[in-house]
């Protein structure tokens, strides 16, 4: 089975002078995850190459053993620093998607007319497609073949608003993933901030943090075995 995994290429937290990208953990979790089951990765992300990893998530009370053993994994490491050029990408080629969060992709990937169309053919081709923490913000200009936001109806969760003033930037973000999956007329629900919580609908996985990374991760391994 081949998995593709989508990075965030934006590395400015908007006007703070800070710089953000993907989230450690949301990369090692599924990484390892996926290719413990048998599965054959690709990374891309919309300019290619190294993607910008947010700072933050590699101080040691974000690392994780996973986080630690992809930082020491030179295969891994060589990955992530040749990541395809996303337009580049078919998802013709690929049995199933996953998106790591991280603040990120809620300035490039949601808008990247690339991503966009490309999770569109994952998901109306009935591929599994995974999004974690911030990542299912980038379904905001998903639609069905009808022009139906896709996550309109849908279980699905991203992280919470609480979540975003707990790391002070609520004022920050183009948009707060909460209040835009619940604008679109998702089904949203959500756990215990910074808890583990996934939810699958059909072939659409959401999970809300970088605790729910490993637990994503596992639902799309079930979901790729049911096709199998």
């Amino acid at each position: 089975m081949k998995v593709l995994i989508v990075l965030t290429s934006h590395d400015q937290l908007g006007d703070t002078g800070r710089t953000t990208g993907f989230w450690l953990e949301e990369l090692a979790a599924p990484y390892y995850g996926l290719k413990e089951a048998g599965a054959e990765l690709t990374l891309a992300s919309p300019k290619g190459g190294r993607p910008p990893l947010d700072p933050k998530s590699n101080e040691p009370d974000s690392q994780t053993e996973l986080t630690r053993r992809f930082e020491n994994d030179p295969e891994a490491l060589a990955a992530l620093a040749s990541t395809e050029v996303l337009s580049t990408v078919d998802a013709a080629d690929f049995d199933a998607v996953f998106y790591p969060g991280g603040h990120g992709p809620l300035w490039d990937l949601a808008e990247d007319q690339h991503s966009i169309s490309l999770i569109q053919d994952f998901l109306r081709a009935g591929k599994p497609t995974a999004l974690v923490c911030h990542a299912p913000g980038v379904l905001r200009h998903v639609v069905d073949e009808d022009g139906t936001p896709v996550v309109k109806g849908k279980r699905v969760t991203g992280f919470t608003n609480s979540e975003e003033e707990g790391v002070g930037l609520t004022d920050v973000v183009p948009f707060l993933v909460e209040d835009e999956l619940v604008a679109l007329g998702g089904d949203y629900s959500k756990g215990a901030d910074w808890g583990s919580y996934v939810l699958e609908d059909g072939v659409l996985i959401t999970g809300q943090n970088p605790g729910s990374s490993a637990a994503a991760a596992d639902l799309l391994v079930q979901a790729l075995t049911r096709r199998s």
